[in-house]
């Protein structure tokens, strides 16, 4: 029985079967031989693994792109990349072309967040966002946001998390546990989410000498798992909100962290935004 030589195929044959792999696989068929070199290069199989709003995404980009191929422009995408007049940040994932968002936090919906007693807007070096919101003082804190599945990935489960800082001064975010929740559709999962780092000495004392006001305070709230504050790459913290699976129908997601029960004074809370992005 005779063999296939896949090197014998013309160029236009290779790069449609390179578009039905992933972006990894074409890179690493460039390696075969000139063929697959030229096939792995081609518009028509990056053009397969950009998103099919990509045209729009680019128009309402903040900065200008250059890029002379669709893998030139395949690569931009995966660095973060403002759009919305600057609100919202987009990117790639890099492996696999999904789509992740991260919602600033002017496009959330923040409790008395224009009220400067409680928040204060402001400009920080390390966000990606013009402004940032840093809370002074409030006892009842809410934050909403809200996405439409049709931008996101189909197919793809996501997770939402919320982005964040804890200023040198902060207190009493982790007294009482918050709630957090995504809806989507007819469907909502809550749990409960505490602001504070995973090994916090803060959390070791508390336990130590609030352990029965604590007991009491979480008592009012729902069971949940307990998340905390975990480090991020880029000098922010995050906290999972929920996740939530998009599949091929528009629907809109609403995410939020809620602690409104304890009326436990807090401060020192800064908000970049919520992250969409598909989970592993």
């Amino acid at each position: 029985m005779e063999c296939l030589d896949l090197n014998k195929l013309p160029v236009g044959c290779v790069s449609v079967i390179l578009s039905l792999t992933s972006p990894p696989d074409a890179c690493k068929s460039s390696l075969v031989s000139t063929t697959f070199q030229s096939a792995a290069e081609s518009d028509l199989v990056w053009e397969r693994f950009l998103p099919s709003d990509y045209r729009e995404i680019v128009s309402k980009a903040s900065n200008t792109f250059k890029f002379s191929s669709k893998k030139e422009l395949y690569l931009l995408l995966c660095n973060p990349v403002l759009v919305a007049d600057g609100k919202t940040s987009f990117k790639l994932e890099r492996s696999t072309g999904r789509k992740s968002y991260i919602l600033s936090a002017r496009e959330l919906s923040i409790s008395c967040s224009n009220d400067q007693m409680f928040w204060v807007w402001k400009s920080i070096p390390e966000s990606r966002f013009s402004e940032v919101a840093e809370l002074r003082t409030i006892s009842r804190l809410e934050i909403h946001g809200k996405i439409r599945t049709k931008i996101l990935s189909p197919n793809t489960t996501y997770g939402a998390y919320l982005l964040l800082k804890l200023a040198d001064r902060a207190y009493g975010l982790d007294i009482l546990p918050s709630e957090t929740s995504v809806e989507i559709g007819n469907q909502a999962f809550v749990n409960t989410a505490y602001l504070r780092s995973q090994d916090s000495k803060k959390q070791q004392m508390e336990n130590l000498f609030y352990s029965n006001r604590k007991h009491m305070l979480k008592s009012r709230v729902i069971e949940g798992d307990d998340r905390v504050l975990s480090k991020r790459e880029d000098g922010w913290m995050e906290i999972e909100l929920g996740e939530f699976f998009n599949g091929e129908d528009d629907e809109e997601v609403k995410m939020s962290l809620m602690e409104v029960k304890g009326q436990q004074l807090k401060g020192g809370l800064i908000i970049e935004g919520i992250e969409v992005r598909p989970k592993t």
